[in-house]
């Protein structure tokens, strides 16, 4: 029986845990927190999942939620100008329902699967050393967790991370108690209002303890005004604050946030993600050889909702590469074909996202304002969200996204 390290008890790392336990590989989980701390800590993303990500999971028996989780059946993609008050407004569909589940919950149930299937856990920090010391002992050792120093191991790579610094100032709150749309129905619409010069407020419909809420993720452009979060308001302060920023450059949307109330005191997170792509492979003192995955080695800003998709995509591509190997060695070779190809997947993502955090370019705008006449552009956009390779030949080109408009005639 191969034995396969994993460091990080995330999407990622859980994800491919238990797929090698279904498969009879010896695994040793590390964690830094154990069930209970996950469980009575803070909120950790917004991990809107689309179709195929949640069909992974589905497919592996890991789908605890469905029937409690509300579904996200499509986009409502709005823009807000100051003084001009709503200048775009449309709906599309989603081939798939997506879903969002708290991390929390999600991450704190699959642990505790993982502990009862037999599986090994260590719940504690890991220095590099102690993972160059771990990593000999294991025919396979892969790091999915970003933070601290294990996140430093893994080199940049300078080609596909144009940033160095956040692009986007952010805020999470996860909430119960808001009033439905008053002039369209959106019930169960992933709502993404983009605001020139401000910024972008997401609300998402989600679960969490006790049942179904809205998940509200502000994308702050720095030096704007929804870049107020240096201080680290507490909870009640961050919502307030939420709420009067929404008033002044939602004010639809503040009408029915204005009666809403945090879901715990532990519902709201403040912070900044600086996109970065790092090389898979990581060469530890002794020689060996550890394998990034997840925001490891990817790590998008969450304006496109891909962080727990793409974590989700790595552990199913990695775990085929991994059982693909038989009983050959896992090599520093084999470790970049299996990064390569889920590469051909999260290049996209990363073009995407990345595109998104400047300007929209004029094509693009193009393309958004013509999807409020033509029902086949905004459905496209919104399937886009699960499958963002497709964006590459009309969205994200502009020959290619002016011959899709003349299409439409």
């Amino acid at each position: 029986m191969r034995k396969v390290l994993i460091v990080g008890a995330g999407q990622a790392g859980l994800q491919l845990a238990l797929g090698l336990q279904a498969e009879q590989y010896e695994v040793t989980l590390v964690s830094g927190r154990t069930p209970e701390q996950i469980r009575g800590g803070r909120v950790m993303s917004t991990q809107a999942m689309f179709g195929t990500a949640l069909a992974g999971e589905r497919a592996r028996g890991l789908n605890f939620w469905d029937a409690e989780a509300p579904p996200i059946t499509g986009l409502r993609k709005v823009v807000e100008k100051a003084g001009e008050g709503r200048v775009l407004d449309w709906r599309g569909r989603f081939s798939r329902p997506a879903q969002s589940v708290d991390q929390r919950v999600k991450m704190a149930r699959w642990l505790e699967l993982f502990a009862e299937r037999g599986g090994a856990v260590e719940y504690r920090g890991i220095t590099a050393s102690e993972l160059d010391v771990l990593a000999q002992r294991h025919d396979l050792a892969v790091v999915a967790t970003g933070a601290g120093e294990l996140g430093r191991i893994f080199e940049r790579d300078a080609q596909h991370s144009p940033f160095t610094a956040p692009q986007r100032a952010l805020a999470v709150a996860y909430v119960r108690g808001a009033a439905p749309s008053p002039d369209v129905p959106d019930t169960g619409l992933l709502r993404a209002s983009s605001m020139p010069g401000v910024g972008d407020i997401y609300v998402i419909p989600g679960y969490t303890f006790g049942g179904a809420c809205d998940v509200l993720l502000y994308e702050g452009i720095p030096g704007g005004p929804m870049d107020c979060w240096s201080d680290r308001p507490g909870a009640d302060e961050q919502w307030a604050r939420m709420l009067e920023l929404m008033r002044e450059h939602l004010p639809w949307e503040h009408a029915r946030f204005a009666g809403a109330e945090l879901t715990d005191e532990r519902a709201t997170l403040t912070g900044g993600v600086t996109p970065v792509v790092r090389k898979p492979v990581a060469e530890l003192p002794s020689g060996a050889v550890v394998l990034g995955m997840g925001d490891a080695v990817v790590a998008n800003d969450p304006i496109t909702g891909q962080g727990a998709n793409v974590a989700s995509r790595c552990a199913e591509s990695y775990a085929d590469s991994i059982v693909a190997r038989g009983e050959q060695a896992f090599d520093r070779a084999w470790m970049q074909q299996s990064f390569d190809r889920f590469w051909e997947h999260a290049r996209h993502v990363v073009t995407w996202t990345n595109t998104s955090l400047r300007p929209a370019q004029p094509h693009v705008q193009r393309i958004v304002a013509a999807a409020a006449r033509h029902p086949e552009i905004r459905d496209r956009f919104a399937d886009g969200f699960d499958d963002p390779a497709d964006f590459r030949t009309w969205l994200l080109d502009p020959e290619g996204a002016e011959e899709y408009l003349r299409s439409f005639g």
